[in-house]
């Protein structure tokens, strides 16, 4: 049973119903950079994906061996278990893990990402943040020129952080295509918040980390304000994001849900 998280819902990551795709970074103390021990329950999860469907988890390329091993100095392992330090980096810490060129075509060089959101880290390594956000075409259009110009002039050693956000069916972390619309009504599905940060941490590489929460969405009836900023969120969806987010009928069916029809 997840209880409520009084600190998400002070300050959700649709904010006072701002459009969907912002950039949104703030400065954190390099002490909250990657300070999120794993417990338990997540670390079972990414150990059974990594010794047994390895190759849907983890991707690299030849030219990310100097940035995984320069990572290393800041996620310590004991032991090396897998193929990749990257998978093993992954074990020490709640969130997933992406490293990406800071300059030029800043591709995704490497990645262990367990949890991921509509995407396949197989299908993403060593292509271009531009080409990574291409099926979402207005992310591109609305913030891709911004994105590209924070990774190439971040001071290093300087992280950030944001929020990002979506609504599932279930708690379920492992999704690598879109889920159908679930069956179920919505005041059985799941907030699904997405903390993310991005450091770069030497003057060719950064670090985007993803470390995923859920929320039961009936607990916005609680919290009147929040339900109103997620209704004009909501509202605000442009037919891309619409796609992205799982299609016009699952939006309508949330209106109708947080409008009590």
């Amino acid at each position: 049973m997840l209880k409520a998280d009084e600190s998400f819902w002070s300050n959700p990551p649709w904010g006072d119903g701002k459009q969907k795709y912002r950039l949104g970074l703030s400065p954190i103390a390099k002490e909250e950079w990657l300070n999120r021990k794993i417990g338990d329950s997540l670390f079972k999860h990414k150990k059974d994906l990594l010794d047994n469907n390895y190759q849907e988890v983890v991707a690299v390329t030849q030219s990310s061996l100097e940035a995984q091993n320069i990572l290393k100095e800041y996620l310590k392992v004991d032991k090396r278990q897998y193929p990749d330090l990257i998978a093993d980096m992954s074990l020490v810490i709640q969130d997933d893990l992406c490293l990406i060129r800071s300059n030029g075509d800043q591709e995704l060089i490497a990645a262990s990402v367990c949890s991921p959101s509509y995407w396949n880290v197989q299908s993403k390594i060593g292509r271009p943040l531009r080409e990574i956000h291409k099926p979402v075409t207005t992310l591109n259009e609305k913030i891709g020129d911004r994105i590209e110009t924070f990774i190439r002039q971040a001071p290093i050693m300087k992280p950030f952080s944001r929020q990002n956000w979506l609504i599932h069916g279930d708690t379920n972390r492992f999704y690598i295509r879109e889920e159908t619309l679930p069956k179920t009504d919505p005041s059985g599905w799941f907030i699904r918040s997405e903390r993310e940060t991005l450091c770069r941490f030497h003057k060719d590489y950064s670090l985007f980390t993803i470390n995923v929460f859920f929320q039961p969405l009936k607990l916005i009836h609680e919290h009147i304000k929040q339900k109103q900023d997620l209704i004009n969120s909501l509202r605000g969806f442009d037919e891309a994001e619409i796609s992205y987010f799982g299609g016009i009928k699952k939006i309508q069916l949330l209106l109708n849900y947080l409008l009590g029809k």
